[in-house]
């Protein structure tokens, strides 16, 4: 399946990549918008999801990295409120791993 990372700018101006184990994130962010929060989360959830279905009816097993993708954008956009902006900054395959 192909892979990607998308990078984010948290509410506070840090700067976070994320992973999705499939381009399915393109379907539901698009570079350089601003989502609220609660809808950010919302978004990269069912992405998320879909990925790890996609996974589930290739492989036959669900995909534990988008489920902890899952977790973790959970967990980091608790501190910050619902309406707050989070800025989809980049979305692109990953480096292959023999390269800088």
């Amino acid at each position: 399946m192909p892979e990607m990372t998308f990078t984010v700018r948290w509410p506070d101006g840090t700067d976070a990549e994320l992973y999705s184990p499939s381009l399915v994130m393109h379907d539901h962010l698009t570079v350089g918008a601003e989502y609220a929060v609660e809808d950010f989360v919302h978004r990269t959830s069912t992405a998320l999801d879909q990925a790890s279905e996609r996974v589930k009816a290739k492989y036959g097993f669900e995909c534990t990295s988008a489920l902890a993708q899952k977790s973790h954008i959970a967990l980091a956009t608790q501190q910050y409120r619902a309406d707050e902006p989070v800025t989809v900054l980049d979305m692109q395959p990953p480096l292959p791993k023999d390269m800088p």
